[in-house]
């Protein structure tokens, strides 16, 4: 608890629930600087991607080996079985329960991930009804987009929800448009309107909000497709190979490094075609995640390129948290 002073100048008591997000597109080096900071302030790492939940999904995920985690507890990670569907509802009520576990403990939650839905949902303490779906509505529209473009969808989706039409257009993301039109289809209420309902609620936390990026956009596109190349030397292909030769659910399927070679195991491209694929891609994924988190008003960022080192990046970061912590 502490007084905080109020736009009219009156000291009002808070009991806000601090905890430290640490957010940016993939590549950016959120792990190690997350891992470092929470050794520093005695704190746990809840994971917000929603691809390392997936068990067996490990290279291509990007997951944190028990050596990279430096003995910090990580939630979150590794405890979906790939053919299980997995939605944004069900990471804030986990997540929830997690912050609520690591306060109790005396620990600092730090909230770490590329998944933007499932950090503003969290943070900004989204209620959602009680999730109801329709795997075939939903594969059905999945293959009108394949048909028939983008285009179709935001056409069926604005005749019913003009505002998430509109949101979403600019986005271009068929995953979230084809969600909203199923939830419309399933609940008779719209996104708009679950989302203003939603925001009733205020949100319990007070988030110290740190974005990692890079100036120099090429720079962090050479991370991405190093990256690529790092996880293809530690067995990626036998990776995917396993994860696509089973059932996978319609969330899971959409992990970046898997459908993208493919076609390699089909004989229809060569590996080198392949791989080319799958770093455009990720580089498209990271621009993605840049344009999402650039929204956010409040976020602190930092920009790796900027520092001579990992440790003036460090250091900042905690002057960051300090400065939350004492004035937040």
């Amino acid at each position: 608890m502490k007084l905080k002073s109020s736009s009219a100048g009156c000291d009002i008591l808070e009991n806000l629930i601090k905890v430290v997000s640490i957010v940016g597109p993939t590549a950016s080096g959120k792990t190690k600087l997350s891992i470092k900071l929470a050794k520093m302030f005695n704190g746990e790492i809840i994971s917000a991607d929603s691809m390392q939940i997936y068990k067996g999904m490990q290279i291509a995920t990007a997951k944190p080996t028990v050596d990279e985690m430096e003995g910090i507890k990580h939630h979150l990670i590794d405890f979906v079985s790939p053919d299980e569907t997995y939605s944004v509802a069900m990471f804030v009520k986990d997540a929830s329960e997690c912050i609520s576990d690591i306060i109790s403990r005396g620990k600092l939650p730090f909230i770490v991930g590329g998944t933007g839905l499932y950090v503003d949902s969290l943070l900004n303490h989204i209620t959602f009804s009680e999730e109801q779906r329709d795997e075939k509505l939903s594969l059905e529209l999945r293959k009108i987009y394949e048909e028939e473009g983008i285009e179709t969808l935001l056409k069926m989706l604005s005749e019913f929800d003009i505002d998430s039409a509109n949101r979403l257009k600019t986005e271009k993301n068929p995953k979230r448009i084809i969600r909203a039109i199923e939830f419309y289809k399933t609940t008779g209420t719209t996104i708009t309107e679950q989302n203003k309902k939603s925001r009733l609620v205020k949100s319990p936390y007070k988030p110290i909000k740190i974005g990692l990026n890079f100036k120099d956009r090429s720079k962090l596109y050479e991370r991405v497709n190093k990256r690529v190349d790092i996880m293809l030397e530690s067995g990626l292909l036998n990776e995917a190979k396993e994860v696509i030769s089973n059932k996978l659910s319609l969330t899971s399927v959409k992990a970046i490094g898997y459908k993208e070679l493919l076609p390699y195991f089909n004989g229809e491209k060569t590996l080198e075609e392949c791989i080319d694929k799958l770093k455009m891609e990720t580089r498209r994924y990271s621009k993605r995640q840049i344009t999402w988190f650039k929204r956010d008003l409040d976020m602190n960022w930092l920009y790796a390129d900027e520092y001579n080192s990992f440790e003036e990046l460090l250091a900042k970061a905690v002057e960051i948290i300090k400065k939350g912590y004492i004035y937040g």
